[in-house]
């Protein structure tokens, strides 16, 4: 397969088949955007209307906004294994948050082959700014050991319960710190300072940022103008790590408030380096809403019209923002309804930076929706799996959403089956209607797991 689409447009231009302009485009520079337990509803273009995310919301109405998208997983690691191997939980390498002791969770394995990687082959730079959560220090999945340039971050994401660490990676090397810093802003820093430096060649920059995630841990400034908005929460504290948080509904408004801000300073600085037209901003969160810190998603409607949240396989836990900037190639203001997840994003990226796409991939790309152009495959179906819980599967086809929890003992557990169409918070199970349906979804249960030494359903036998 061709490695890079460069070479080959080069190629066709020497036989005269296309034009040289064409040929010699520039590569786009990419900047993806995760946020941490970051409700659909939990920005102003999804419905937000308790706080405001006014530089977040302009990726949207310059771009395009997804109404159908999912996250690889309902809680962290997981979703981010799938975002490095466009695959998803049934077959990516990491599908749970699995603990290593002293520091980190349960590596990728050496050989995988990750979006980084693919990018630097295909002549990107490559930066990963934030949690990264799929191999502790030194491991085969230290971030530098899998396609990274640059890592600075918590490479432990047990360690980013805190926004007020002792201690952070930058590279391969423990950076000390006080306890005293707001962390986000030093990841931030960095993440700039790496687009400034490599404003001159592609560069892929991802940003799996903390907020708004476990402890409402902001500075001050930002919670200030809420405390009186909010003041019947003034008594209420939460506690998660770190400090303890006084008001954290007034401090969780606070932490998006500050988020959007800095995705503010990106943007800016994109439009600064003469870069805006070259780049593409995608922002999305790594699952549903969570219920720690204090936080209340009932309060904020964090998870729109959706049930359930961090943790569940109903679409509170795993429908997700998608926003996607781009100008001059996506249409402003436009809206897909695509139904997608995750794992799309390597075979996109891939595409759009002429890096070869590997076969076997679960994702598919959704180029032709972003620029409107060429007809867009489409999912057969999308799967999930969950080990925490007593075990949880989900399958959507189409209009229809099916559910099955509590099945790590009894694989033939009941499955709930929605029409997600008519029903989007799943309480109407249908299953007993459409018995030919629940067949298809066990046929699908069966073909999108493959068994996993690391992650096992108690029912499975080697």
């Amino acid at each position: 397969m061709t490695r890079t689409l460069v070479p080959l447009l080069l190629a066709i231009v020497g036989l005269g088949l296309i034009a040289p302009d064409l040929a010699e485009a520039k590569k786009p520079n990419i900047i993806y955007i995760l946020a941490d337990d970051l409700g659909i509803g939990d920005l102003g273009c999804y419905g937000q209307v308790k706080f405001e995310t006014p530089n977040i919301d302009r990726l949207a109405t310059e771009g395009m906004k997804f109404t159908d998208h999912y996250s690889g997983s309902t809680v962290c690691a997981p979703t981010r294994s799938v975002l490095m191997t466009g695959l998803h939980t049934g077959h990516t390498p990491v599908r749970g948050n699995a603990e290593v002791r002293p520091v980190g969770q349960e590596p990728l394995p050496g050989d995988t082959v990750t979006l980084p990687e693919l990018l630097q082959e295909a002549g990107y730079v490559t930066g990963a700014f934030g949690k990264w959560g799929l191999g502790y220090p030194g491991s085969e999945g230290d971030p530098i050991k899998q396609g990274f340039d640059v890592f600075y971050g918590y490479n432990c994401q047990r360690n980013a319960h805190t926004y007020y660490p002792t201690w952070m990676y930058h590279n391969e090397k423990k950076i000390e710190l006080d306890g005293k810093t707001y962390s986000h802003d030093l990841i931030m820093d960095q993440a700039l300072k790496f687009i400034r430096d490599n404003h001159d060649k592609p560069f892929f920059c991802y940003l799996p940022i903390a907020i708004p995630h476990a402890a409402m841990h902001v500075p001050e400034e930002y919670v200030a103008p809420y405390r009186q908005k909010f003041s019947e929460f003034e008594n209420k504290v939460g506690k998660y790590a770190g400090p303890p948080v006084k008001n954290p509904i007034a401090a969780f408004a606070g932490m998006c408030t500050k988020m959007d801000e800095d995705v503010g300073r990106v943007m800016h600085l994109v439009n600064e380096l003469g870069l805006d037209d070259n780049t593409i901003v995608m922002f999305t969160s790594d699952n549903g809403a969570h219920q720690e810190g204090g936080h209340d998603p009932k309060f904020f409607n964090s998870n729109g019209p959706y049930r359930g949240h961090k943790r569940d396989l109903t679409d509170g836990g795993i429908r997700t923002p998608f926003l996607v900037r781009w100008p001059g190639h996506v249409q402003p203001g436009s809206e897909s309804d695509l139904i997608s997840a995750h794992w799309d994003v390597l075979p996109t990226l891939c595409q759009l930076a002429g890096a070869e796409v590997p076969a076997g991939l679960d994702g598919i790309s959704m180029v032709p929706t972003l620029s409107g152009e060429g007809d867009q495959p489409q999912h057969d179906y999308l799967y999930w799996e969950f080990f925490e819980r007593g075990g949880r599967r989900a399958v959507r086809m189409g209009k229809w959403k099916a559910v099955q929890n509590d099945m790590t003992s009894d694989p033939d557990a009941p499955i709930a089956l929605y029409d997600i169409e008519k029903d989007v918070e799943e309480n109407v199970d249908l299953s007993a209607q459409h018995p030919q349906l629940i067949a298809k979804v066990r046929e699908i249960f069966d073909e999108a797991h493959v068994e996993n030494d690391r992650f096992k359903f108690k029912f499975e036998r080697k």
